[in-house]
């Protein structure tokens, strides 16, 4: 049986392998910079306000379960943290960006995860992102899961399963937004889900730059 991961194991996991894959030039994380990374405003929900020791704590849990280690760079005693995702469920770059993105804001459809991956991973087409999450969950032990529709929802969202099963029942209700068949209301909705992942993008990068003062502080 698969150990299973807490919700703030599952936030480490997944802040170190986006830092990875967007920053790899200040990858392994320090302790400051991990926690600011968990404790991110965007890209991240539900936001968590995660202390050191939590993290800390957390992160003794995802050695034992070789899913993080420290790293020593040459001539520095300041210990760093790298991520074992990969290695312990044998997964390529496409479900390694999927699996994080998951782990980071919880269950999405396949175009939310298509549109968010970008800087994780160049998927080519929504059919990519959806062979990838099928493979997943077609393993003998799988990763994630497709969630059945909510009420008013055009579509089905995937869920990891590194924390065990989902409780669909205790998900709040999301809110559909509105359709039309006017093209002009459909480009409006592509142009605001545009603007909110650049918005997203600038504050990301802002908190990396904090993160990295940090680490000098």
């Amino acid at each position: 049986m698969r150990t299973t991961i807490t919700e703030t194991e599952a936030r480490i996991l997944g802040s170190l392998v986006e830092k990875q894959l967007t920053t790899p030039e200040y990858y392994p994380l320090t302790l400051n910079a991990l926690t600011a990374a968990c404790n991110q405003k965007s890209n991240r929900d539900p936001v968590m306000s995660l202390d050191e020791s939590a993290i800390l704590a957390a992160v003794d849990n995802l050695r034992d379960k070789n899913l993080v280690y420290l790293f020593y760079g040459s001539g520095s005693r300041t210990v760093k943290y790298k991520h074992m995702l990969p290695n312990v469920y044998e997964l390529e770059p496409s479900g390694v960006a999927l699996i994080a993105l998951l782990l980071l804001r919880g269950p999405q459809t396949v175009g939310e995860l298509r549109g968010r991956s970008d800087r994780l991973h160049e998927f080519s087409s929504l059919q990519e992102v959806q062979d990838t999450l099928e493979e997943l969950a077609g393993r003998s032990e799988p990763l994630v899961v497709r969630l059945e529709r909510q009420a008013g929802q055009k579509e089905a969202r995937y869920a990891h399963l590194l924390s065990g099963d989902v409780n669909t029942e205790s998900m709040p209700a999301r809110p559909q937004a509105a359709t039309s068949g006017a093209g002009s209301s459909e480009k409006a909705s592509e142009l605001e889900a545009e603007v909110k992942r650049l918005s997203d993008d600038l504050r990301t990068l802002r908190e990396e730059f904090d993160a990295f003062r940090q680490q000098f502080s």
